[in-house]
């Protein structure tokens, strides 16, 4: 790779990771608003299952979003099998929903901390998980083939 298709790699990547902390921020906002919605409205998170419900209600919003957002403006998938794609997406976000369940339910159901700020903490560590997934197994970019040499 020359010294500019290296440059340019670099300033590709970053520009996909700060595109991704805004699409992760704006995922995480949606999420919360659902969540505290849920648990300052009809929800009482200090029955395990309501917590439990309003989690889940919350990341079903947030993962919708978040699909759609990260598709057209992280990662700028253009595959053709959307439905494998989606598929894998949510895949993935259901293995760190149940991440977020067990920190949520030992943060909170066990140890009794507020609900509020475990769920902040929580993000921290699902955004991360979500994109590490996200770039490497479901919007992973093929590698271009290599042209055959004529020697």
């Amino acid at each position: 790779m020359s010294t500019d298709g290296a440059k340019e790699a670099l300033k590709r990547q970053g520009r996909e990771l700060v595109n991704y902390l805004i699409v992760g921020i704006l995922t995480t906002i949606v999420g919360l608003v659902i969540y505290y919605a849920l648990t300052f409205t009809v929800l009482d998170p200090s029955d395990p299952l309501k917590l439990q419900a309003a989690n889940i209600l919350s990341w079903i919003g947030a993962v919708l979003f978040a699909y759609v957002t990260n598709k057209l403006f992280v990662f700028r998938s253009h595959g053709a099998n959307v439905l494998r794609e989606f598929t894998a997406f949510v895949g993935a976000r259901v293995g760190t929903l149940f991440l977020d369940m067990a920190i949520m339910f030992v943060g909170v159901t066990v140890m009794g901390h507020d609900d509020r700020i475990i769920k902040l903490l929580v993000q921290v560590v699902v955004t991360i998980a979500n994109y590490i997934i996200s770039k490497f197994f479901v919007f992973r970019q093929k590698a271009p083939k290599k042209a055959e040499s004529g020697n």
